[in-house]
């Protein structure tokens, strides 16, 4: 009996493993010519594209599952900057940020072997999974992006 259950949990984290390992994504669609891969450091995000640039593909990007927290954003908008570098883009425009989420599942189960019986009851936690979709970009001379220093930002 010991060994079954041993089993069982082994199954049950392989399948959680493989699951969260296809979790995280990227889509994409080329618009342009990709240039030579650059440092994901160098890509600036832009909430417009600026003057002179190019596109070069369409991203969109998923963080792994979660609980819908600020680093599974963050997470996202890091794997569409990663992936604009690798095609040479020295910048992204952000069209949005967004959720998708799974239901809560519920399931039953019974079954018997010999003169054993066994039944089993799970319930799903609901988790979601941000979503960045934005556009690769090259421009020519990028301006640095200003940044203001921590105590100027305005509280929200």
């Amino acid at each position: 009996m010991k060994m079954h259950a041993m089993k069982m949990r082994w199954v049950a984290a392989a399948a959680v493993l493989l699951v969260a390992a296809g979790c995280a994504s990227t889509s994409k669609v080329m618009l342009g010519q990709a240039r030579a891969p650059i440092d994901p450091s160098q890509v600036q995000v832009y909430s417009t594209p600026p003057a002179g640039s190019v596109e070069i593909a369409q991203l969109e990007s998923s963080s792994a599952v979660g609980f819908g927290t600020q680093g599974q954003t963050d997470a996202a908008v890091a794997r569409l900057k990663r992936d604009a570098a690798a095609l040479g883009a020295n910048g992204v425009i952000l069209m949005g940020v967004g959720s998708s989420g799974s239901p809560v599942g519920m399931s039953v189960g019974a079954g018997s072997y010999g003169s054993r019986v066994g039944g089993g009851l799970g319930i799903g936690i609901p988790t979601t999974q941000r979503k960045a979709a934005g556009v690769a970009i090259w421009v020519p001379n990028p301006q640095p992006v200003p940044r203001l220093p921590a105590q100027q930002i305005p509280a929200r």
